[in-house]
């Protein structure tokens, strides 16, 4: 990763300030915000996709009450905000976020598509720079592997320009996560739900190749949608935004068990865990709880003793 920026253990993603799944006002956007730099979180990621633009802009208007040169905030490329033509009072659930529908996304990983997204979140957020940019979901597409490409040139342009500071891709597939690792072209990436207590795909090639190519990862959804976010997996069953399978629930409730065990809080666990591995630099983690943020901050700081991951080993829990 790029000698310019540093990214600290524990970030703030910042979905939930676009309305998932539920509404919240702008001044319970505030409030969570306020949690999160009272706890000493620095680090604030968003995308225009959360809530077709409200993430950004109410992170916007919290960091322009701080000093820029205290914070480190990423945001996302690829999906172009167009008007929406056919708007008719609807609300964005189709995709979770409990806003007006008044604009749609448009997928662009283009070189003049990530400019002008780039372009329309600096306006959004009214801030003068992104630290951090990644191209955001780009197997979602129809031609995962030319958005790949495309985006990451169309990023790394804006890098050489010095509009932003560092390149990377974010996405949940572990396949194109390690394809973007072994390009070596890109800073960081952001790793959602494939590294985890519960699950770690990304071990067989994205971790391999970040190891060759000195690219740093930023872990998020390491609570696995929810179902490590208790110390009772059972009493929240969800997974991957749905109900979790049995064999899934199961080896979390073992995980928890051992947990349990050593005096360890499971979410704590689940927070720390990934940044055992050498390319991971930060864990980003949201809610629309203030005491939810106070909570994750605590966690990221308790001692966490070697024979908990030692147990957790031998019972074949994790690699």
């Amino acid at each position: 990763m790029t000698d310019a920026l540093s990214l600290p253990a524990l970030g703030y993603g910042a979905a939930n300030l676009g309305n998932l799944h539920r509404e919240i006002t702008d001044d319970q956007a505030h409030e969570v915000l306020e949690a999160a730099w009272d706890a000493g979180i620095r680090y604030f990621d968003t995308a225009p996709h959360y809530g077709i633009g409200t993430s950004e802009r109410r992170l916007g208007a919290f960091l322009a009450t701080k000093p820029r040169d205290e914070y480190v905030v990423s945001t996302k490329a690829g999906r172009l905000l167009v008007p929406n033509e056919e708007y008719a009072g609807e609300l964005d659930t189709a995709h979770d976020f409990f806003v007006p529908a008044t604009v749609r996304r448009q997928w662009d990983a283009s070189a003049d598509g990530i400019r002008r997204s780039l372009e329309q979140s600096l306006e959004r957020m009214g801030i003068d720079r992104i630290d951090l940019l990644y191209l955001h979901d780009p197997d979602r597409t129809e031609d995962p592997d030319r958005e790949l490409a495309s985006g990451s040139d169309g990023i790394n342009a804006l890098k050489a320009e010095g509009l932003v500071r560092a390149s990377g891709v974010g996405s949940m597939s572990a396949a194109t996560l390690a394809r973007a690792a072994a390009s070596g072209e890109l800073d960081v990436l952001m790793v959602a739900g494939r590294l985890t207590l519960l699950e770690q795909p990304a071990l067989t090639d994205t971790i391999p190749a970040c190891e060759a190519t000195g690219t740093g990862i930023v872990a998020a959804s390491v609570f696995n949608s929810g179902l490590l976010a208790r110390d009772n997996p059972a009493d929240n069953p969800r997974y991957e935004y749905g109900e979790a399978p049995a064999g899934i629930l199961a080896k979390a409730v073992r995980i928890a068990d051992v947990c349990r065990a050593h005096g360890v809080p499971l979410p704590a666990a689940a927070l720390q865990y990934t940044l055992r591995f050498a390319p991971v630099r930060s864990v980003v983690a949201g809610s629309s709880r203030p005491e939810q943020i106070r909570q994750n901050a605590e966690w990221m700081n308790l001692a966490i003793p070697e024979d908990l991951w030692a147990e957790l080993t031998a019972e074949g829990l994790t690699p």
